[in-house]
């Protein structure tokens, strides 16, 4: 493939499509090295719960970005930014091939697109984490609706952190959240996005076999051995998909049962925002992630996309 040398490659979509399989293909074939875009896969010990890679898995592969988190650290997208701009360039240099694997959207957009994070203001933020506590999520993310939104349809209702971020640069910029996302026109890093595709039924069932394959893997264990390492205090970790779940589950809220078949309903919820957030860019080119020979599709996209760009 000419000039694909440092052409940086996204793969995005739902939780449970194949990203991190295809990433691994794709690096292999292209002499890459894939970056992560993986909010919950930034933490350490965060593993059975996000689908990671296993060490094995990824042994041929260089990986970016994963492990670099203590469960105690809030997440910063602008942080993440700084940190997957400087691994693209790195792996540029190297006349290797970075490849950006990931369903967090924002984390995706980040990285391609001229997107300025507003400022915080800790007085505004402690009051609204205050008014969280108080309120719940729920009762959060119907003003964020009524505030903006377009926001508030790109937020998980449950998502406490990212809903209080939305109404702080709400108050201070006196802008829509949504508004501080700029068009999908203004690239920072020209890309080639390949979605990957799952019919819904096909999704659901991928979702609910993950899961249980967590809790066989020993998914409870690892929320508890993170829990004894500050999972609870960290804000954003202890709100992650199945991790918040199991939390409920030793405190008697839940049974394991509930903590599993709610991660479930939850992973599945999010899945389909997920699809959305990524529906709504015209740059993303979608394959079907369980027809036969997507990784050839994947690599003639690719090919055409470097031509173009010569």
């Amino acid at each position: 493939m000419s000039g694909r040398s440092g052409h940086l490659i996204a793969i995005v979509g739902p939780t449970a499509a194949g990203k991190s399989d295809l990433s691994v293909r794709l690096a292999r074939e292209l002499g890459g090295e894939v970056i992560n875009a993986d909010s919950m896969q930034l933490y350490r010990g965060m593993n059975i719960g996000t689908g990671k890679l296993t060490a094995a898995e990824r042994a041929d592969v260089p990986h970016h970005l994963l492990d670099i988190w203590d469960v105690t650290e809030p997440a910063s997208v602008s942080e993440y930014q700084r940190l997957a701009r400087a691994a693209v360039a790195d792996i540029r240099s190297r006349g290797r091939t970075p490849i950006l694997v990931g369903g967090s959207g924002l984390y995706v957009r980040a990285v391609i697109d001229q997107l300025d994070f507003p400022g915080t203001d800790p007085r505004v933020r402690g009051r609204l984490e205050s008014e969280l506590t108080v309120a719940g999520p729920a009762a959060m993310h119907a003003r964020l609706a009524r505030e903006d939104p377009a926001a508030a349809a790109a937020i998980l209702p449950s998502n406490g952190r990212r809903i209080v971020r939305a109404l702080e640069v709400i108050e201070l910029s006196g802008r829509p959240f949504s508004a501080t996302l700029p068009g999908y026109a203004l690239v920072m890093m020209p890309a080639t996005q390949l979605g990957l595709a799952v019919p819904r039924s096909e999704l659901d069932r991928r979702i609910a076999g993950r899961v249980r394959r967590m809790w066989l893997s020993g998914f409870v264990d690892e929320v508890r051995a993170l829990a004894s390492a500050g999972l609870r205090a960290g804000r954003t970790a202890s709100r992650a998909l199945g991790y918040a779940q199991v939390l409920r589950f030793p405190d008697g809220e839940w049974t394991e049962a509930e903590a599993e078949r709610q991660t479930v309903a939850q992973t599945r919820r999010f899945a389909r925002r997920q699809e959305s957030w990524f529906r709504r860019d015209p740059r993303v080119r979608w394959l079907a992630a369980d027809q036969s020979g997507m990784a050839d599709l994947a690599l003639d996209a690719i090919s055409e996309e470097v031509r173009l760009a010569e």
